[in-house]
């Protein structure tokens, strides 16, 4: 019985890593969409997020069966609940992605971003994508020293969040109303990206060491 409960919860560590293989490819394509007009890669993003929230359906349903099936203590418990918290997150993660690809298809044949806040995106883009590459790796290994790079991330994104406001509120800002409000949605839509990273890196950490103020999300659930 141990055997097989073991490669359940194997299955179902494979099955976060696949799902994070899927934000990561999703938020660096809605970003790819977003600063280079691409409506169908924009597009793509949107239609493939439905195979995004298969899988944490999927994940989700796994772990329920163990909770009722196994009855798990403990470690076995920790990691099962953990799981249930990381694919929703990971969720969460791809309807940002999808979010800013939406943006992208709604403006297009107009670029989504105005060329006074192109450079700010383009960081926030790189900072993203770290962050969902860095999370990916994490889920795979374990490895908690990429935590902190995550960490990093995250703080780049927020201060490029704030470097949007700045632009936006400034009086040199040109742009027309919609533009204002995509900057803003925008901006906010990659800083909420990085701090569900950082809600994965945590909640990873807290399996690996048992610091249960490593634990702590870094978000809220919106």
């Amino acid at each position: 019985m141990r055997e097989i409960f073991d490669a359940e919860l194997q299955q179902i560590g494979e099955g976060l890593v696949e799902m994070s293989r899927l934000v990561e490819s999703a938020i660096t394509r809605a970003g790819a969409a977003l600063l280079d007009g691409e409506h169908q890669l924009a597009q793509d993003v949107i239609a493939a997020d439905h195979e995004i929230d298969r899988l944490e359906k999927d994940l989700d349903e796994r772990c329920v069966h163990l909770l009722a099936q196994q009855a798990p203590v403990a470690t076995d418990l920790r990691i099962v609940i953990s799981a249930l918290r990381i694919s929703a997150t990971l969720e969460r993660m791809g309807d940002l992605a999808q979010h800013v690809a939406e943006v992208a298809r709604g403006r297009y044949p107009a670029p989504a971003v105005p060329d006074l806040a192109r450079e700010t995106f383009v960081g926030m883009n790189e900072a993203a994508t770290l962050v969902a590459r860095r999370t990916t790796e994490l889920l795979a290994t374990r490895d908690i020293a990429l935590a902190v790079e995550i960490e990093q991330g995250d703080d780049a994104l927020d201060q490029l969040h704030q470097d949007t406001f700045a632009a936006t509120l400034s009086p040199g800002w040109t742009g027309t109303a919609q533009e204002t409000v995509d900057v803003t949605l925008l901006g906010r839509y990659y800083e909420r990206f990085g701090d569900h990273g950082v809600s994965v890196a945590r909640r990873i950490t807290f399996l690996v060491t048992g610091d249960f103020d490593a634990e702590r999300p870094a978000v809220t659930e919106a």
